[in-house]
């Protein structure tokens, strides 16, 4: 076998795999971090309250506005895995990513060590992009809507 066509054979493999391991990668990513968030053991609880407290303190105790970002990030997760949601989960993630985000400029102190140097914690907020980039290629490989599905 040549090595085009050994290029060829895997770059096909991959076509083929991409999407349904980006929705797995998804799932499990979201699931996973909503759960600990859920059941009292996720790492990024401190940042998130401190981010709470500085956005959302007046709404809501900080211990039910946990467990529901922690159900909505299982949802989330979940919902990648169902076929034809993704126009549904895509924007909510988007959400969650921009909300997410909030500490790179609320918290600087505590996911900045100085100017483009991450804490951990900055370096778990900043790995979202890679996430974001999965629910790009996903939505990259939808098919447009009919207009028929749109109207009815």
């Amino acid at each position: 076998m040549r090595i085009h066509e050994l290029d060829s054979k895997i770059i096909n493999f991959c076509q083929k795999i991409s999407i349904p391991v980006a929705r797995v990668s998804l799932f499990v990513l979201f699931f996973w971090f909503g759960f600990l968030k859920i059941v009292g053991l996720s790492p990024a609880s401190g940042v998130v309250e401190r981010l709470f407290n500085e956005s959302l303190a007046w709404a809501l105790p900080f211990s039910t506005f946990i467990l529901l970002f922690g159900a909505l990030e299982c949802v989330i997760g979940i919902l990648f895995l169902i076929p034809r949601a993704e126009r549904v989960v895509i924007p909510i993630m988007l959400a969650h990513m921009v909300t997410t985000a909030g500490p790179l400029v609320l918290l600087p102190g505590e996911v900045w060590t100085q100017w483009f140097v991450p804490t951990m914690e900055g370096q778990y907020i900043i790995k979202n992009l890679a996430l974001l980039a999965l629910a790009i290629h996903i939505a990259s490989h939808l098919e447009p809507l009919n207009t028929r599905e749109v109207v009815s």
